[in-house]
């Protein structure tokens, strides 16, 4: 019974999140907004329940599940991301570039700013 309860108090959390999400249309995915709400919750209590502790040592546990579907998708479409390979891979370099980029930009202006 503490897994099921554990479980639902994750569920809770991210509807809570995806409501909030959708209501005040944040740009932040709502399981995102609900795992911030359940640390601000977990900090100030200073405790984690059992059952939550519990269920997400569980889910832990069992976390290379999660990636079979994506693992499956991959197969299924192979033939389309080879047909695509040149496009993807230039995507991905150019994002990483990029990515790179505006976080080396963003710490020094950090750096400058708190220094």
């Amino acid at each position: 019974m503490d897994f099921i309860n554990g479980i639902t108090l994750l569920l809770i959390y991210e509807l809570v999140g995806e409501a909030c999400t959708l209501l005040l249309r944040l740009p932040i995915p709502g399981p995102v907004l609900g795992m911030m709400f359940l640390f601000l919750t977990l900090m100030w209590r200073r405790q984690i329940p059992s059952s939550l502790n519990l269920a997400s040592e569980t889910l832990l546990g069992h976390l290379s599940l999660l990636f079979v579907p994506a693992g499956v998708g991959v197969m299924i479409h192979f033939e389309r991301i080879l047909q695509e390979s040149m496009a993807i891979s230039l995507t991905l370099l150019l994002s990483t570039i990029i990515t790179m980029t505006v976080t080396a930009t963003i710490m020094e202006v950090t750096q400058r700013l708190l220094s």
